[in-house]
């Protein structure tokens, strides 16, 4: 208990925004059983497949993760992976290790979240060969940190952290080797919508200030003020689950205006039911196979439901704001 102390996240409400960390993984997990995408490690996370997910969901997920790694891996090939990546609130997230298998890896992986998220998914690690093995295969050292909190190696590292206490999250990155000099990505899913709109607006501005070559992602919710919108926040309310950043969610404008106000150059944001129609439609027709889907107005509902956000500063003049589906 005595560490817990140091944190600001022991109420129900966090609580709650921590259980959506092992939603989104089962969810994942689901999904790649089923073939959507291929993905080796998150067995390693959550051992069975679990319950049965409606294909609307999977392909929910499917429109998410290819979404993201799309912008991510365009960055990273951008700066020809000399650069850094930031994923916060990461939870039990495995791009490090495709970005390993792929020859994809920039010069530092970061991630940050809870304390105690961070104490599962590093017991994990230690606990399972298949996950700590590229870990140590990128280690040139033999110094490498390991302790409940956090995982230090030359490439990889996961910090414990509350992205409310900008000042702290600010000094543990740097304690880890963080290079502001470094063109950086920060990605964020389903995470700042659980922040107040001034705890995410800093976060961001930090980012900013930060970083003077950098792009930021951020997948969440979007057109939140209609009755399906309505519906998902109050069925997340009944698991005292709050969107206490959902007034930055109401259109794709809001989405755009936080990076817009903090000192980003250029934002974009597309719902996810356009970034559906923007993948590569040989792999949505493969997907689309996998499962019978009968009321496709309901994947639509819950796509245009969502969207990716994406904003950059570009001081290197590295062409990031062309960076787009």
């Amino acid at each position: 208990m005595a560490a817990r102390q140091l944190f600001t996240d022991t109420d129900t409400a966090d609580e709650a925004v921590r259980a959506t960390c092992d939603d989104a993984t089962t969810c994942k997990r689901f999904a790649t059983s089923k073939g959507y995408w291929k993905d080796p490690y998150i067995q390693y996370f959550v051992r069975s497949v679990g319950d049965r997910k409606a294909p609307e969901i999977n392909r929910g997920y499917y429109a998410r993760v290819q979404g993201v790694n799309h912008l991510l891996d365009a960055f990273l090939r951008k700066t020809q992976c000399d650069c850094q990546v930031i994923n916060l609130g990461a939870g039990l997230d495995t791009t490090f290790w495709r970005l390993k298998d792929e020859n994809l890896m920039p010069r530092k992986f970061f991630e940050v979240d809870f304390p105690t998220v961070v104490a599962r998914k590093i017991h994990n690690i230690k606990t399972k060969p298949p996950l700590s093995k590229p870990i140590i295969e990128t280690h040139s050292t033999d110094s490498l940190l390991l302790d409940a909190h956090s995982l230090e190696s030359d490439r990889y590292c996961i910090i414990g952290a509350d992205l409310r206490d900008i000042s702290s999250l600010d000094e543990k990155l740097k304690k880890f080797q963080l290079n502001p000099e470094l063109p950086t990505l920060l990605l964020s899913e389903c995470v700042l919508v659980y922040m107040t709109p001034s705890h995410s607006s800093n976060l961001v501005h930090w980012a900013a200030e930060t970083f003077h070559t950098a792009m930021f992602i951020n997948y969440e919710q979007v057109n939140m003020s209609d009755r399906f919108g309505q519906v998902m926040i109050e069925n997340l309310q009944r698991r005292q689950c709050t969107l206490a950043g959902v007034e930055a969610c109401q259109t794709l404008d809001s989405q755009k205006d936080r990076f817009l106000k903090t000192g980003w150059e250029h934002v974009d944001a597309l719902d996810m039911m356009t970034v559906y129609t923007m993948l590569p439609q040989d792999d949505v027709a493969r997907i689309e196979r996998l499962e019978f889907l009968d009321e496709k107005e309901l994947l639509q509902q819950l796509l245009q439901h969502y969207n990716i956000c994406w904003a950059t500063k570009d001081k290197l003049n590295l062409g990031l704001s062309q960076l787009a589906f």
